[in-house]
């Protein structure tokens, strides 16, 4: 989820496996339509009944090398590096310049990017087809989802499905069974192997690279929050001079971009290690509260991984999700429709496809 993300050109092959296609236990519940994920629905691989059953396998050929042991021998990444810690000073640097102003633009923008644009777009809108959008609202919310320093759709959405297909295996690009500070960070700092093997992954979002929107948002996903710095600073200057334009842009860009960053990360790392596991899936997915808090329901991260394409991962009442919300909210607008959402069944829960 970095801004490591490489250039997308032509016609991709045929998209290599992943949990993308809507499961029987899932029905529409803004709308009864048929099925509106249009990627290609077999094969597919199921979530197991058995904890920690081995993933199916793909040709070597079609399979993409991540994961601690095919990044182990590049090296670190100094760039990627060299910007986490840059935006980690920064966040640091910002505790010395709070207003109540500065925390409001920084609060609207951290929704725009987490909530908006990597919860809501990146993940359960591009990544699994949880429902579907005009496609001036995907792009809008993309463009949100830019501004959170995780890269642009192509690169976001092909190392999700592959953490998908392999998860808390073999080629899951960020599990905690190689390392906690792997999952967390490790992952993204770590190896050079993603930049090798562009066309490996267009495999996984042949949707993406057919829309030249992406493939363009992919390759300057750096525009819009560079941008967004810029104007920070310029209306702080405005509103209050120099000082308020440099703590404007370090609260309202490096201090946001931290957080946010650390909340998906959290997602990779922490719901793979603690909480509670509703579904017996074949990872070590867990339903995790306070991460769900943060991220604005993605901690409910079992319930997404035994039902992938459901758009809402809050099942019950108390599993507060506000990215649902956000889906809920367009569809009344007349923004959203065919959403996908998982019948429970509390006495027997089980994954999708077992």
């Amino acid at each position: 989820m970095s801004g490591r993300v490489a250039t997308f050109q032509g016609t991709s092959p045929p998209m290599a496996l992943v949990l993308t296609t809507p499961a029987p236990e899932l029905a529409p519940e803004i709308s009864i339509a048929a099925s509106t994920n249009p990627l290609p629905k077999a094969p597919l691989a199921t979530a197991s009944t058995t904890p920690y059953a081995e993933p199916a396998r793909l040709p070597a050929r079609q399979q993409v090398r991540m994961g601690r042991a095919a990044a182990s021998g590049d090296g670190i990444n100094w760039l990627t590096l060299g910007v986490i810690i840059a935006f980690h000073l920064g966040a640091v640097a910002a505790l010395f310049f709070f207003t109540w102003q500065r925390l409001a633009v920084t609060a609207a923008l951290y929704v725009l990017a987490i909530n908006v644009g990597i919860g809501m777009c990146y993940h359960r809108l591009l990544t699994h087809r949880g429902y579907q959008t005009p496609k001036w609202i995907e792009y809008i919310m993309s463009i949100c989802a830019t501004l959170s320093l995780e890269g642009g759709p192509i690169f976001w959405v092909s190392v999700h499905r592959v953490h998908h297909q392999f998860s808390d295996h073999e080629g899951d690009p960020h599990t905690p069974r190689e390392g906690g500070w792997w999952a967390h960070t490790g992952w993204m700092i770590w190896g050079n192997s993603l930049h090798a093997q562009t066309q490996v992954l267009a495999r996984y979002v042949p949707d993406l690279v057919r829309d030249r929107f992406h493939v363009w948002l992919s390759k300057y996903h750096w525009i819009p929050l560079v941008a967004s710095g810029v104007l920070l600073f310029g209306l702080g200057w405005l509103w209050g001079g120099w000082s308020n334009a440099v703590g404007m842009l370090l609260w309202g860009a490096f201090l946001r971009v931290t957080l946010g960053l650390h909340a998906t990360w959290l997602v990779n790392s922490a719901t793979h290690l603690w909480g509670s596991r509703r579904f017996e899936t074949r990872d070590g997915s867990r339903n995790n509260w306070w991460v769900a808090l943060v991220s604005g329901g993605e901690g409910w991260h079992n319930n997404h991984h035994a039902n992938p394409v459901s758009a809402r991962h809050g099942l019950v009442w108390y599993e507060v999700d506000p990215n649902y919300w956000g889906i809920w909210l367009l569809s009344k607008l007349g923004l959203a429709r065919k959403i996908q959402v998982v019948k429970l069944n509390p006495a027997n829960p089980r994954p999708a496809g077992s």
